[in-house]
């Protein structure tokens, strides 16, 4: 046994140039040694002195390391005789190698649901037309280190415990109060939900408000990330078909629904706005069903022409209607904050809900958003970035006409942050999208928004991100993407697919 030991521990060293502290360092190795089963139970360990010097660290060093392996139970002392590995059970035939399963371990039923759904393509280190992403080279990022660093160093236990899970007070009523203002929304502090982000919001409501097999409407074609979160609480999809012309609220195929997911200010992906009737017929659908209507407003600030269309939340007078938000568009996305506008009726739920699925951002993160709005910051930023994002429109459109008229036909939009791009030849967009990725571009096909029906093809651009320069590069990248694939289809004969 003593050969035995010698030669395991002989394997066993300390890296002074590691950022592991040493003793943590020597327990996982003994811990590994273990569990491996290189040193086998009731094998008696050097003493600690010993091993200090073996190691040339110091013997507290060591000390320290048995003591964590002693409070777990790997060894044990033994008054008069030292130090011995205790007598644990482990198989030792499968503990050195961990043996792949002889069958692919299942998921539940929910997970298959998330993970095998469609997925935005995105690639690191690629170019990109990524929808929805915002310009950050222009962000004050001084004026928010200054604040964000006050907050930081403020000890203030509002901001470090575990008392606020709807949000920080002083956001959530910064928020309700610009929301009056700017979206035309009524709501008290105590209705604002803030999370870590509109998915988080569109999670939290999946499971709050819909039980397994209850139907919900969610446009057709529309937002992936929404068809997720209810597929993944349960429901039972029901496809409220849209157009560029707008939303078929009269199709007699729909079932009763209890809830009906809808993006009026910015279609997504179309950038349709939906008209005043069409809003009101909505709302009379939700209270006949009694249903709750889940308002998306990914893009409501930006608007180029005119004034923002007023929320659907500020027409519901009966108080149906749940509002979803976010920072991640006009701030910066990883921040990962976004909120709820919640019926009165429900926030008291909410609150506890959050509180429990951990979806809560950090306080000090809130606490710097709120003081970047409420000392004025986020007005001035906002203004800066519609005038921005509105020449960039024009730009991106104008090179899209001189460069890939020939391919696709990109026309202007009053809002939102991409544009939906119509191919002038029957393509597939899966198609296109690969061509693109061998080009070093990253483009979204919108037929991975389709559910229920046979999809239309086209491209859905971002544009905002990119400079002119960044812009330029983009379009002749999907430029030479279409050239490659015409080569492909003209070599091999094949049709290239369908609108």
């Amino acid at each position: 046994m003593a050969d035995h030991m010698r030669f395991t521990l002989d394997m066993l060293s300390v890296d002074r140039t590691s950022g592991e502290p040493m003793h943590r360092q020597i327990y996982g190795a003994l811990r590994r040694f273990i569990l491996d089963g290189q040193i086998q139970a009731q094998s008696l360990l050097p003493s600690t002195r010993s091993l200090a010097d073996d190691l040339a660290v110091s013997r507290n060093t060591v000390i320290a390391a048995y003591e964590q392996l002693l409070a777990e139970g790997f060894i044990e002392a033994r008054g008069g005789s030292g130090t011995w590995v205790a007598p644990i059970q482990i198989d030792r035939a499968s503990a050195p190698v961990r043996a792949a399963p002889t069958a692919p371990r299942k998921l539940s039923r929910r997970g298959q649901t998330i993970v095998n759904g469609p997925q935005p393509p995105r690639n690191a280190g690629v170019i990109n037309f990524h929808p929805g992403v915002p310009e950050t080279a222009s962000f004050p990022f001084s004026i928010w280190s200054n604040l964000l660093l006050r907050n930081a160093r403020r000890r203030d236990e509002s901001l470090l415990g575990y008392l606020q899970f709807a949000g920080h007070p002083g956001l959530r009523q910064t928020i309700a109060t610009n929301l009056g203002l700017s979206r035309g929304i009524s709501c008290t502090a105590e209705q604002v939900i803030v999370v870590t982000g509109a998915q988080a919001a569109l999670d939290l409501v999946a499971r709050v408000l819909t039980d397994e097999g209850d139907d919900a409407w969610i446009e057709e074609p529309g937002y992936l990330g929404a068809k997720s979160a209810f597929l993944a609480a349960g429901a039972r999809l029901a496809p409220l078909k849209v157009d560029r012309r707008g939303w078929f609220l009269s199709d007699p195929d729909l079932p009763p629904p209890r809830l009906i997911y809808v993006t009026p200010s910015c279609q997504w992906p179309f950038g349709t706005i939906m008209r005043i009737e069409e809003r009101l017929q909505l709302l009379d659908i939700a209270a006949r069903n009694d249903a709750w209507i889940v308002e998306d407003d990914y893009d409501g600030e930006y608007r180029f022409r005119g004034r923002p269309v007023p929320a659907l939340r500020g027409l519901d007078h009966a108080d149906r209607t749940v509002y979803i938000g976010s920072f991640g568009k006009t701030l910066i996305p990883a921040l990962r904050i976004g909120y709820l506008i919640v019926p009165r009726e429900l926030s008291v739920a909410f609150d506890k809900a959050v509180s429990i699925t951990g979806q809560f951002a950090p306080l000090i993160l809130q606490a710097t958003v709120n003081d970047f709005i409420a000392q004025g910051y986020f007005a001035t930023h906002l203004k800066r970035m519609r005038r921005l994002y509105a020449r960039r429109q024009a730009n991106f459109i104008r090179l899209c006409e001189a460069h890939l008229a020939e391919w696709i036909e990109v026309t202007e939009n009053d809002s939102g942050m991409q544009l939906l791009a119509s191919f002038r030849k029957p393509y597939r967009d899966g198609d296109v999208v690969a061509a693109a990725l061998r080009e070093g571009l990253d483009v979204q096909g919108i037929s991975i928004n389709y559910h229920a029906s046979e999809p239309r093809h086209g491209l859905l651009l971002g544009y905002t991100s990119m400079d002119e320069r960044q812009i330029l590069r983009a379009v002749l990248a999907l430029r030479a993407a279409f050239q490659r694939l015409d080569r492909d289809i003209a070599a091999t004969g094949a049709h290239p697919g369908a609108r």
